[in-house]
This record gives structure tokens, C-alpha cells and sequence, in this order.
């Protein structure tokens, strides 16, 4: 769930020619609802930051050297991400009816159009803001008395942890994979919310979508893209992990930045 500030939608620009990129993000400096918080120049990078930086809209280029914006899109699924709201540029409109069966929310054509993009831009505003009024609100947490132990499935056995030793949990293609002191196996949960439901709200943090975190096992913060950050905890291996824009603001507030 994305909990942006009020009539601010974050939005990443994918293209592999500079110009485009650089075209897209002047025109959308004339729209101070949209932050554009990175950029990239293939389709690999697009998957990384949709995933480290959960965007509300991705313009998306269709044609890549590679991986293309329509392969982006199936392998968001194939990976079963949360979609954003893609918006397709090229420069060629034979790809519009593949565009549209993958449910993308839009189709512009280069060279950009400013009076399209802003039909665009209104559509994406109000879409998203219907959305915001009808996410359900943050579950009651539950009382301390009821948190369980921890199972942990490592190979053939069936180790048991207290949650406090916990350090992050991690979820992917529907595994959720627990990093504590000492061990390191899977978890019979099949979502992290069911987890984060069972744990200490005050102590765990779901970061991003992908993870949950002790946050008495952060070490460092480390600065990523523009006024976002990844956090280092102190497993073994000194692991990085993405804080979504949606969790920027109480990363500030937990940590005074």
C-alpha cells in the first residue's frame, strides 16, 4: 500500500536515449504533482527500481535493447509485484493494442505532446486519488502477550527462535526467507503481513514491500536515489535493505535524519 503525501504521486522515467529521458522530465517539472524520483536506460534497471522504490507511475519506453517496457511489465508479474500505473512512450504507435491488453494505463507518443501528457497527468490524479480514499486503514496491533515463537525451515530441520532475534524477513515468488543470529532458513507464513501481524509493531518495520525489519538491528543508512535511502543491518552479511518511498518519512522521524 503506497501512503505518499497528499496530491503527490511518485513517478520513474525508463527510456534508453537521454534525450527522451531528459524531454519527459522537463515537461513533468510543469506538473508539481508528479515527483520524478529516478530515472533509468533499460529494463533491467526499470525492475530495479520499481521494486526498491514502490513509484506510483512509470513512464516506460517500449522499445529497449534487451529487456523491453512490455517485458518489464510481464516479468512484474511473473515475480507477482504490485503493478504501478505504466504509462508506454515510443515514438511508434504500432504497439498500442499489446500496451493495452497488458493493462497499461496509458499510450503517448514521441515527440511529446504537452497538452496529451497533461490529459495524462489528470487522468493519473484522479485515478490515484480515488485510490488513496479507499485504502483500509492500518490493522489494530495486537497485544504483546500474544506473540508466538518462530519457526525456521532449514533443510531437514525445524529450528525455533524467539522473534526478538529476528533481523529481517524477506519475501520472494512467495517464500518468505528469516535472517536471525545464527540461522537462516524459511518461514511457514505465507505473506508478511500475516507475519508482521504475529510480531511487535513497535520493533518491526516493513520497509518496503519485500521486507520487515527489526529496527533494533539497523547499523547504518545509506543514501540512494534522490531523498531516498537503503538501510544496513548487522547479519552476518552486512545486508542492504530498500526503504520505499512510503516509508521515507518514518525512517526521518525514527532516526532524527
Amino acid at each position: 500500500m503506497r501512503e505518499r503525501a497528499a496530491g503527490i504521486f511518485s513517478a520513474i522515467i525508463v527510456d534508453d536515449e537521454q534525450l527522451a529521458r531528459d524531454e519527459l522530465a522537463w515537461l513533468l517539472r510543469d506538473f508539481p504533482e508528479i515527483d520524478v524520483v529516478a530515472t533509468g536506460n533499460n529494463g533491467l534497471q526499470a525492475l530495479e527500481l520499481i521494486e526498491k522504490l514502490d513509484p506510483d507511475i512509470v513512464f516506460l519506453d517500449v522499445q529497449m535493447p534487451g529487456l523491453d517496457g512490455m517485458g518489464v511489465v510481464r516479468r512484474l508479474r511473473e515475480k507477482q509485484i504490485a503493478m504501478p500505473h505504466v504509462v508506454f512512450a515510443t515514438a511508434f504507435d504500432q504497439y498500442a493494442v499489446e500496451a493495452f491488453r497488458l493493462e497499461a494505463f496509458d499510450y503517448i507518443l514521441k515527440p511529446f505532446d504537452k497538452q496529451r501528457l497533461a490529459e495524462t497527468i489528470e487522468r493519473l490524479r484522479k485515478l490515484i486519488g480515488d485510490e488513496r480514499q479507499d485504502e483500509p486503514p492500518e490493522p489494530a496491533p495486537r497485544s504483546t502477550a500474544q506473540r508466538p515463537k518462530l519457526l525456521v525451515r532449514k533443510g531437514d530441520r525445524n529450528l525455533i527462535i524467539d522473534p526478538q532475534e529476528l533481523i529481517y524477513a524477506t519475501i520472494d515468488n512467495g517464500v518468505i526467507t528469516l535472517v536471525a543470529a545464527g540461522v537462516e532458513g524459511l518461514s511457514n507464513y505465507k505473506t508478511l503481513e500475516e507475519l508482521h501481524a504475529n510480531l511487535d509493531p513497535d520493533v518491526f518495520w516493513r520497509t518496503h514491500r519485500s521486507f520487515l525489519v527489526n529496527i533494533n538491528r539497523i547499523r547504518e543508512v545509506v543514501p540512494w536515489f534522490k531523498s531516498s535511502y537503503q538501510i544496513r543491518v548487522d547479519d552476518k552479511k552486512g545486508t542492504e535493505i530498500p526503504v520505499s518511498r512510503v516509508q521515507t518519512r518514518r525512517l526521518r522521524e525514527l532516526l532524527k535524519l
